[in-house]
């Protein structure tokens, strides 16, 4: 609740005016019945025509300026829960932005769309129905008694007796369904997670024939999830007709203390009207109550889903050095990177999927890192641009830790093409900038040009402008690595990391790209992650990995003499000579 409230606090105005403005529509509301007991006493009993037209003048404008205060309070209750929704949605999003790669890897991305969508939704709902409803359904019930016992006290005794046992009822559906709904709310990311997967696994999906199986594990998600809504609105469903008989049981009883009470002379038929009326509101107001119930229910379960993802800290803290200036203060022949004695684990108590790694890479060296599935060449160049912290051991950038650098400094510093090319829907140009947004044209051609994109972007229509739809499936996967290796080319940074990003492309094109890199004005050092040996083959120093530990590292003819593993790999891609 004090999340809510935090959101809230820059629509403090709207907040109180919306409640405000539906009490004022109560209090008109609760005028009503007084005015049709006196148009039965007084106009119709004194067969007045006169009185009788009056009074319904009087009904219609309770009517009308009751239409009018309800709407400015629903304009207020609008604005002020779609505002502090998107305030929520917005800090979580950067919250979620702020989180590193582990982080990410234990939530799931499924989760976090949900809770940034379906869960602040329902949030949403139930700041607008609490802002409209809270307090003017509780009104209208002890108003609405209030006012009986004004008429009578004997007959408004029914109304203590009644208001306690609907309100057991709405408290009790409420307390049962509230960890139904959060169940409802898991339910949820587990289907847009088997959603999310076979949408983007559809082609593998297609190739093993597995389109029945995964039907079925999705349908058995969306029983437990049907089930599940099917059981909470069971539940929430009894309120109505639990509460419909107690009101009924009221009514009857109301009707026959009134009969015996108009007798007596104690009461007039206006009044007995008017309590019946003031009972039928509260039955109403009740029913909205409930409603409103099961509304707040699920928006405390998915605010206390969304104060989950807000309570986890990023466990990577940002440095506090600036500039890449201040990283060369180590002197002139500290290395570009150096990694001693590191060691890394995804999950703690898990195998290491790297230990022991220990190189320097000098200003303008390309590295190559070769192994074979699993041997931990990724997890190594993550640790660069601190993807992920080192368990044990440092690594350090220009004689200083990476851990010291602020994270704007340093994606400055290292750029990075990832292993899998993503690109997002817009065009060729806006995916070029999307690391520097005011990079000039002639940079932007040079990147073209080295990355070797330039020769199917003169082709497209428009070039620059051409059209990149979402994640480029309109583009072939080297078209795609070419324009991420441009993206990353066009920073200039003094490190660049291809992370198997050539994989793509043929053995001509992947020379070419080589070449261009190794001639470039501003010599930046080089991490070359690849499966193929001729990729390598012309790198400054090979690392070679096995099993998350350097099995190998030199030149490539120094590796073929020495490298058992180099060896193999290089000899099952080249057919090995006499």
């Amino acid at each position: 609740m004090k999340m809510i409230i935090q959101f809230m606090k820059d629509y403090k105005k709207e907040s109180v005016l919306a409640p405000l403005f539906k009490m004022l529509e109560a209090m008109l509301e609760l005028l009503v019945p007084l005015v049709v007991a006196s148009i039965i006493d007084q106009g119709i009993y004194r067969e007045s025509r006169h009185y009788i037209f009056m009074m319904c003048l009087v009904l219609f404008a309770l009517a009308l300026v009751g239409l009018l205060f309800s709407i400015t309070a629903q304009y207020f209750a609008a604005k002020s829960a779609v505002g502090a929704a998107t305030a929520m949605r917005s800090r979580l999003f950067a919250h979620i932005l702020s989180f590193g790669y582990r982080e990410m890897d234990d939530i799931g991305s499924s989760t976090l769309i949900t809770r940034m969508t379906s869960d602040i939704n329902q949030v949403q709902n139930g700041i607008n129905m609490v802002l409209r409803l809270f307090l003017r359904s509780p009104f209208i019930v002890f108003g609405a008694m209030i006012m009986a016992f004004t008429i009578d006290v004997r007959a408004a005794l029914i109304f203590v007796v009644t208001i306690p046992l609907l309100s057991f009822v709405v408290f009790t559906v409420m307390g049962v369904t509230k960890p139904i709904y959060k169940r409802v709310q898991a339910a949820l990311d587990n289907i847009l997670n088997i959603t999310r997967e076979n949408l983007t696994g559809v082609r593998v999906i297609r190739a093993f024939n597995r389109e029945e199986s995964e039907k079925e594990a999705f349908f058995a998600g969306n029983d437990r999830l049907t089930a599940l809504q099917k059981f909470a609105g069971m539940i929430s469903g009894l309120t109505n007709p639990l509460t419909l008989v107690i009101i009924n049981l009221a009514i009857i009883v109301l009707i026959q203390t009134g009969a015996v009470r108009v007798n007596e002379g104690s009461l007039s038929q206006g009044e007995v009207v008017a309590l019946y009326n003031y009972l039928s509101q509260i039955l109403v107001e009740l029913i909205k109550f409930a409603n409103l119930i099961v509304t707040i229910t699920k928006a405390l379960a998915s605010v206390n889903r969304v104060q989950d993802i807000f309570a986890i800290e990023p466990e990577m803290k940002e440095g506090d050095r600036d500039t890449i200036a201040a990283g060369q203060e180590g002197g002139a022949q500290a290395p570009a990177v150096e990694f001693r004695n590191v060691s890394f684990r995804y999950n703690e108590g898990g195998e290491a999927a790297i230990s022991g790694i220990s190189f320097t890479a000098a200003s303008g060296e390309t590295i190559g890192v070769i192994g074979g599935t699993g041997a931990g060449k990724s997890t190594l160049v993550n640790l660069i641009p601190r993807f992920y912290d080192a368990e044990t051991g440092t690594v350090s950038l220009f004689g200083h830790n990476v851990q010291e650098y602020s994270f704007r400094e340093l994606r400055k510093v290292v750029s990075v093409v990832p292993q899998k090319a993503q690109l997002f829907e817009g065009t060729i140009r806006s995916n070029l900038l999307f690391g520097v947004p005011d990079a000039r044209e002639e940079d932007i051609e040079e990147a073209l040009a080295v990355s070797q994109a330039k020769e199917f972007v003169d082709t497209k229509e428009g070039r620059l402008d051409a059209v990149v739809e979402q994640g480029g499936r309109n583009l072939s996967g080297g078209q795609k690595q070419r324009l991420t290796l441009a993206r990353a080319l066009l920073k200039k940074s003094p490190i660049l990391i291809m992370d198997d990003s050539a994989s793509a492309l043929d053995y001509a094109t992947d020379a070419r790209l080589r070449k261009a890199i190794k001639e470039m004005k501003h010599k930046p050092t080089v991490f070359i992650v690849a499966q193929r040996a001729s990729s390598l083959m012309h790198a400054d120093k090979i690392i070679v990995l096995d099993d998350g530990k350097i099995a190998g590292m030199g030149t490539h003819a120094s590796l073929l003499a020495d490298c058992d593993i180099y060896r193999e790999i290089y000899e099952t891609q080249f057919k090995k000579e006499a």
